[in-house]
């Protein structure tokens, strides 16, 4: 079995790496570079993951024009990313607009031209993001245009296994499958020291802090 996995480098998309490849898929890693500001520290800790996977290939895309277009703090530096907000309001800044429809096209095209019979996408709509493209809705409906898409003798399946599933959940079952949360990053906002307050490192942390481990990528003494 051959899956296209999409790795951003962050603990969910690694989780999804180390989950797919144990139910026994021979993996081809998509890595999207689309300006945000972690660029290079999420580039490594995709290739890291990878690797240690021995995916099949590792393939590195350019959407640099989601940076032209803007819309969001990760892609345009002139905004502050937005802090964890326990109200949970409206969509957070850092929601990059349609951001997964683009990765997903572009994997379905890889999917299809190298044979591959599913896509894992690490989506979740459980936790802070709030992000209109992480719905159920939006993943049954892409499963449609993936089906009408594509050759009538094509069978791609969009895999988002961690819809439904906290953070928690994602930490967990990546500590059965072994997964080197050290190798990963998902910080929105440094790449050097995880900031510990963007909505990324705030359920990150909590995720560790609820099973009584600490985050291998914060430093002692964050807030």
């Amino acid at each position: 079995m051959k899956a296209v996995c999409l790795i951003s480098g962050g603990m969910d998309s690694a989780t999804l790496a180390y989950r797919a490849r144990n139910q026994g898929y021979d993996l081809i890693c998509l890595h999207f570079n689309y300006g945000q500001r972690t660029e290079r520290k999420e580039r490594a800790s995709a290739q890291k993951i990878a690797g240690l996977l021995d995916a099949e290939e590792f393939i590195e895309i350019d959407l640099a024009y989601l940076t032209r277009f803007g819309g969001s703090s990760l892609t345009d530096h002139r905004l502050s990313v937005d802090r964890h907000r326990d109200d949970r309001k409206g969509i957070p800044n850092t929601y990059v607009p349609f951001r997964n429809a683009n990765l997903l096209s572009i994997a379905t095209s890889c999917a299809e031209a190298r044979g591959a019979g599913a896509i894992f996408i690490g989506v979740q709509s459980q936790d802070y993001s709030g992000y209109p493209d992480c719905r159920p809705q939006f993943i049954e409906a892409f499963q449609r245009v993936v089906d009408t898409g594509t050759r009538d003798e094509t069978r791609i399946s969009i895999m988002a296994p961690f819809l439904n599933m906290t953070k928690q959940d994602i930490l967990s079952l990546g500590i059965t499958l072994g997964v080197p949360y050290e190798h990963t990053w998902s910080c929105y906002q440094n790449e050097e020291k995880a900031c510990g307050v963007c909505g990324a490192c705030h359920f990150r942390r909590a995720a560790f802090e609820a099973l009584g481990l600490k985050d291998p990528i914060l430093y002692e003494g964050d807030d």
